[in-house]
């Protein structure tokens, strides 16, 4: 099977960070959420700023959470490939 393309994987972290976030947090409850993700040249970079209130989850935490589940469901996907 041939390794997904960029925007495959771009699409793929995202999601998978996002999906981390509005587990945590109903979407009417995030007040700005920006999911930054490139992938060149073999490189992943992933971005997350949530601002949303601190009284069900710590933002900074699930924002680092988000994060890492998108470096990992990156990895899953090339496992696959």
């Amino acid at each position: 099977m041939a390794e997904p393309d960029d925007e495959t994987v771009v699409r793929t972290a995202a999601e998978a960070a996002e999906g981390v976030v509005f587990a945590h947090y109903r979407q009417s409850d995030v007040r700005d959420l920006d999911v930054t993700v490139t992938f060149e040249a073999g490189v992943l970079d992933v971005d997350v700023y949530l601002n949303a209130p601190d009284d069900e989850a710590d933002p900074e935490a699930v924002a680092d959470e988000a994060a890492r589940a998108a470096r990992d469901a990156v990895d899953e996907l090339f496992e696959d490939a």
